[in-house]
């Protein structure tokens, strides 16, 4: 029985002293941290603007004459050419008043031809001449505006464009304005996005005349549009709650695929020369500033604080703080304190920035 209790807690001195080592490796390996130090590369900063997207023309196509809807000779979504008949308006009324309007020119032209041979014998005075020219002027005016008003009964495609759904359906009874559909010209598309003041003025500052600024799309599922647009307006004014001014981005479309109302991002690419770049996983907060541990020649860690100029995605493009051959710890922040010295293995910064999927030049 003693020899059995002996062989049991053997065992359990071999097991404790086993894990003991096992921990003991741990801690040896825990003690040793990642570092790496700042790289200067050309970069590019994107910055995303919520935009909207619309039509270059977006119009809604009013009745300019009451009557029936007697005919529709497109369809919802249909894309329609310039001068393309649309809508027909019974034109039956507008007829017989144009008729009328004929009748009495021609009218009111026999009696001013009967007064001028009249005046021309000296029968009749030069008063009643030009009362019966009066006469024929107004009734071939009122002719003309009989004619307009039947035109107006015959809706056509003011611009090539796509149709938007029906207000009205064939048979109803329209009002003089009564909106009939919207029609939208889709081959460029104006996108505005809203800029603040200070990347305003240094967008104003950096423009070159023969450049314009070229930006891109992304589209609300997240990809890429095709094409890049160019900013061709600023409007004139600041908006005084937001302290932004729109900018407009002119769109090609030639697919069709934007339409007018979609939402998106403009992408607006400003190049950055020799910027001093850290991994943003290497920085920690305190009290809104950022800091970095910064290794000493004697392996001693120190917090410094840094000055952010710029955010990438993973990165940061740092203005104040750090110098070039500075030594930051990147990995295990929350495991060290002020001025405990370390064992540290070296990462060079060119592999730990591609590794972060940097898009530099």
């Amino acid at each position: 029985m003693n020899k059995i209790f002996m062989l049991l807690s053997l065992g359990t001195m071999l097991c404790l002293a086993s894990c003991e080592s096992e921990k003991e490796k741990e801690a040896e390996v825990e003690t040793t941290f990642l570092v790496t130090s700042p790289i200067k590369k050309d970069t590019s900063l994107i910055k995303d603007y919520v935009s909207q997207i619309h039509s270059i023309q977006h119009i809604e196509l009013r009745a300019l004459e009451k009557g029936y809807l007697q005919k529709i000779f497109v369809d919802e979504g249909q894309y329609v050419k310039e001068g393309q008949m649309m809508f027909q308006i019974m034109p039956a009324m507008y007829k017989a008043e144009l008729q009328k309007a004929i009748a009495e020119t021609n009218f009111a032209e026999i009696e001013y031809q009967n007064t001028k041979s009249l005046a021309d014998s000296n029968i009749v005075s030069k008063n009643e001449l030009a009362l019966a020219k009066a006469k024929f002027d107004k009734a071939k005016a009122e002719q003309s505006m009989a004619e307009v008003h039947l035109s107006f009964t015959q809706i056509k495609a003011p611009f090539s464009g796509i149709m938007d759904h029906f207000e009205v359906r064939q048979g109803s009874l329209l009002d003089e304005g009564e909106l009939l559909t919207t029609m939208s010209d889709n081959s460029k598309m104006w996108v505005y996005f809203n800029v603040p003041e200070a990347e305003y003025l240094d967008y104003k500052a950096s423009m070159d005349k023969s450049n314009m600024l070229k930006v891109k799309l992304m589209m609300a599922n997240n990809k890429l549009f095709d094409y890049e647009g160019i900013v061709e307006t600023i409007e004139a004014d600041f908006n005084n709650e937001t302290g932004n001014i729109a900018f407009r981005a002119t769109f090609p479309n030639p697919k069709g695929l934007l339409r007018h109302g979609e939402t998106g991002n403009v992408q607006v690419t400003n190049p950055l020369k020799n910027a001093l770049l850290i991994p943003q996983k290497a920085t920690f907060e305190v009290l809104d500033k950022n800091y970095v541990y910064v290794v000493d020649k004697d392996n001693i860690i120190r917090s410094r604080q840094i000055t952010i100029a710029a955010e990438l995605p993973h990165i940061y493009a740092i203005s104040g703080g750090l110098e070039i051959d500075d030594k930051i710890l990147l990995e295990g922040l929350r495991k060290v304190k002020e001025n405990q010295k370390i064992e540290y293995t070296f990462l060079k910064p060119e592999a730990v920035i591609s590794d972060l999927g940097l898009y530099a030049e």
